[in-house]
């Protein structure tokens, strides 16, 4: 099998050579682009099996050129980075195409582990819908269901339940976690953090999820089937 072959598009040159060298010592052919136009230049001459896209270039927004490869059906997999992490970013960022979605600052393990996890999935793409067991997510419109009954589950939980669901079977570090729920300018708290999984898991539970949500102490959480 050949080594998957990733595009890196990051306008800082220093930041982007140091994901191709981590994506390298993964055992990825990586590339890496500058701009939006060197990008476009990219994905015309070769064929790559996964794009990490900033969307922040200086010659164009990313989710412009995300836009044009699906509305010509690229269907290339796109991890998208962006500086902002908010729900509404999210929200465009995946109306836009991105089959996942990361906010800077990040760790270089959970970049590896998202890259993993969409290359793992069939045809590379996750579209708008997370399901594992009986439990579906609607990442767009924010709407759980859990065998088919929908959850009216506040948005914390929700960006929690999505964060878990997208690395499933993957041990989350608890930073990740948290800033998944809660913005830059918000002074939360590990104990708020605890209080808003254990209610999450609560949910779970009464409502007959066949997903289980377990702390690793000392590092974070994992998402998996129920046994």
């Amino acid at each position: 099998m050949h080594a998957a072959h990733i595009l890196v598009v990051e306008d800082d040159r220093s930041i982007g050579a140091a994901l191709c060298n981590a994506l390298q010592r993964e055992g990825y052919a990586a590339e890496l682009a500058c701009t939006r136009q060197q990008a476009s230049a990219a994905a015309d001459r070769a064929r790559f099996d996964l794009v990490v896209l900033d969307i922040g270039l200086p010659d164009g927004s990313g989710l412009d050129l995300l836009r044009r490869w699906r509305s010509g059906d690229r269907a290339t997999p796109v991890v998208a980075v962006t500086a902002r992490g908010g729900i509404e970013d999210r929200i465009k960022g995946l109306d836009a195409g991105a089959d996942d979605y990361i906010a800077k600052p990040f760790e270089i393990r959970e970049l590896m582990a998202r890259v993993r996890a969409v290359l793992r999935r069939p045809g590379g793409a996750l579209g708008e819908l997370l399901a594992l067991g009986n439990v579906e997510l609607d990442t767009v419109r924010r709407r759980l269901r859990i065998g088919g009954h929908l959850e009216n589950a506040p948005r914390r939980e929700v960006a929690i339940l999505e964060t878990l669901m997208r690395q499933a079977n993957i041990v989350v570090n608890r930073d990740t976690v948290m800033r998944a729920a809660y913005a830059a300018d918000e002074h939360a708290t590990q104990n708020a953090l605890e209080a808003n999984i254990s209610r999450l898991r609560q949910r779970l539970m009464q409502g007959g999820a066949e997903v289980e949500i377990h702390t690793i102490r000392g590092v974070g959480y994992l998402l998996r089937e129920s046994p």
